[in-house]
């Protein structure tokens, strides 16, 4: 918030206090989490569909509940379920979607998760691909998200991670 001076008439910055931190002020205030190792690790779905002409691919991409943002479908690790299972649980409790999973991951991004109780964790997400064989009008989260069916192109316009952008832009399945 700029305030003004009333014997110069310069504006001065002073820190508008009452403003939310970003993820980013959180974590400067933690340093030591970037530092120690100590990213979170989750598993997200790369669902996509190819074109009835042959003409390549749609990318499912759905909102995230909190902020509206969109986002591949993720989750966090669940005892006793393999990383590519978990994508696939994911894809069908966030989108209603299942296929075909690959077993390896087609690539990994970086990001800053805003935890319930306030704290930011880096985390690490590793991607599987899903060939999307079969969509359910009934699952977990419908009505807490929206979907979209876009171009590889159109996906990284629409999500906010770089390095997740860069993989969108890249993708041929597998």
């Amino acid at each position: 918030m700029a305030t003004g001076n009333v014997k110069t008439g310069k504006k001065s910055k002073t820190p508008d206090l009452r403003k939310p931190k970003t993820l980013l002020e959180k974590l400067a205030e933690t340093p030591h989490k970037l530092f120690s190792g100590s990213f979170r690790q989750q598993y997200a779905a790369l669902c996509f569909r190819r074109l009835p002409d042959g003409g390549g691919i749609e990318i499912l991409l759905v909102t995230s509940r909190v902020s509206g943002r969109w986002i591949m479908p993720k989750g966090w690790p669940m005892k006793d379920k393999e990383p590519h299972k978990v994508a696939a649980i994911e894809a069908f409790q966030e989108a209603g979607v299942r296929g075909r999973v690959r077993k390896k991951p087609v690539g990994n991004y970086t990001y800053l998760k805003l935890l319930d109780d306030g704290d930011v964790a880096p985390c690490i997400v590793d991607i599987f691909q899903i060939e999307i064989t079969d969509a359910s009008e009934k699952f977990k989260e419908r009505g807490q998200r929206l979907l979209a069916w876009v171009s590889p192109d159109e996906a990284a316009r629409r999500v906010r991670e770089i390095e997740l952008k860069s993989l969108l832009v890249d993708f041929t399945p597998r």
